[in-house]
């Protein structure tokens, strides 16, 4: 199946029906030769839009195997059982968490050499990574990624291969790949179509995996149960199917640069470690000097499962590189989160950091927390969202976090 095309059902305005998805994934499956065999199903934590609890319906009553769900929490939260019930749609599959904090969950696939990883960044990393992934995946048959394609901050546009690296990956490929985005920067590989150096990384990781690869990719119309398109193919094939739809579907275009954007993040990213969505997605269309106001009261913390970034706080890429003896030895997936959400930037030694857009938190964070990790501060009590939204230089953007904004 690698190379072939993927097969595909709707595009861009298109909006489908609970029927057709449910046919469209029993007839692919049917279809695959997968009878009798075992399948790890890989899909995406709560932090994503997605009608999981349909596309795994038309999933167990076509395959005949064994089959697990494995959530690709990459190393956000745990899920609760009974939030993984609500997730999933029932309590009668075999679901399982991505237990990234234990070391008995990986198994070693093998090393991507410091030449080869120079060679895929361009020259911007030459470092050797050991190739850790969930065992579960390795000890199936195949492995099924089943989840939604946006634009994404790390490798242009999400999904596909990137559902096992970082989504059920171990902690070394995590920060090769982050750190990878984070050096070319954020608004630089943004809805960046076609592969990107760390799409390369991720398929080379990929490559190291025994089972076989397929996937269900699906556009989501962003907060929404509701789907424009549902690709099936192998992994590389069904996410190249899937993202030219999301292009056309998750990219909204301005005439004009904005003073301020106000980011009203659902309730869905539960903290700034995955509400930072709504700064990656509106950065490109902030006048230098600008503003992003991220509007969240019910996020009462910055990273629940990464500490760290309370002692480094948000600074640009070249704080970081400038310094990097003093930051080196810190996951570079923290890194690069700090370098997302504050975006653009310079840092010399004389003058120190020099940031492109002002960054504020009106969140339950309280403001000592905030202004330590050099990010502005607004009280949410008194934030008055109708105020800005009939403010003519300030964009309020709903639903905030898979819509990418761009100048045309």
């Amino acid at each position: 199946m690698p190379g072939t095309e993927a097969a595909l059902l709707g595009g861009p305005g298109q909006t489908l029906t609970d029927e057709q998805v449910t046919t469209f994934i029993s007839d692919e499956l049917s279809a695959a030769g997968l009878d009798g065999r075992s399948v790890c199903v890989i899909v995406p934590d709560a932090t994503r839009s997605c009608p999981l609890p349909l596309l795994l319906k038309a999933i167990h009553a076509t395959l005949t195997g064994k089959v697990t769900v494995l959530v690709a929490l990459g190393t956000h939260a745990e899920m609760s059982k009974e939030d993984l019930t609500r997730h999933v749609g029932s309590d009668q599959y075999d679901v399982l968490n991505h237990e990234w904090w234990k070391p008995d969950t990986f198994a070693d696939l093998g090393t991507i050499s410091a030449a080869r990883v120079e060679e895929i960044s361009g020259d911007l990393l030459y470092d050797e990574v050991r190739v850790k992934l969930n065992r579960a995946v390795v000890e199936h048959d195949v492995a099924l990624v089943v989840g939604p394609v946006f634009p994404h901050e790390v490798v242009g546009f999400s999904g596909g291969n990137k559902y096992f690296f970082p989504g059920v990956a171990g902690q070394e490929v995590i920060d090769l790949s982050h750190w990878l985005g984070a050096l070319i920067t954020s608004s630089r590989i943004i809805g960046t179509p076609g592969v990107t150096p760390v799409r390369r990384l991720i398929d080379e990781a990929a490559a190291l995996i025994p089972a076989e690869k397929l996937a269900l990719s699906v556009v989501v119309e962003s907060g929404t149960s509701n789907l424009h398109a549902v690709a099936f193919g192998d992994t590389q094939s069904s996410w190249r199917a899937a993202a030219a739809v999301s292009a056309e579907t998750h990219v909204r275009y301005l005439d004009h640069p904005v003073r301020r954007v106000v980011s009203v993040m659902p309730s869905r990213y539960s903290d700034i470690w995955t509400a930072a969505k709504g700064f990656y997605k509106v950065e490109p269309v902030v006048a230098d000097g600008g503003e992003v106001i991220l509007y969240a009261p019910h996020v009462t913390q910055l990273a629940a499962m990464h500490p760290e970034i309370e002692e480094i706080g948000y600074h640009c890429r070249d704080y970081f590189v400038g310094q990097w003896d003093k930051f080196r030895d810190i996951h570079w997936g923290v890194l690069a989160h700090s370098t997302h959400l504050r975006g653009e930037g310079s840092w010399d030694p004389a003058t120190g950091e020099h940031l492109r857009v002002g960054v504020t938190l009106a969140t339950g964070i309280p403001e000592e927390v905030v202004r330590g990790v050099n990010l502005g501060y607004t009280d949410p009590a008194s934030f008055d969202l109708t105020q800005y939204e009939n403010d003519p230089d300030t964009l309020v953007v709903p639903n905030a976090g898979e819509i990418l904004h761009r100048l045309r």
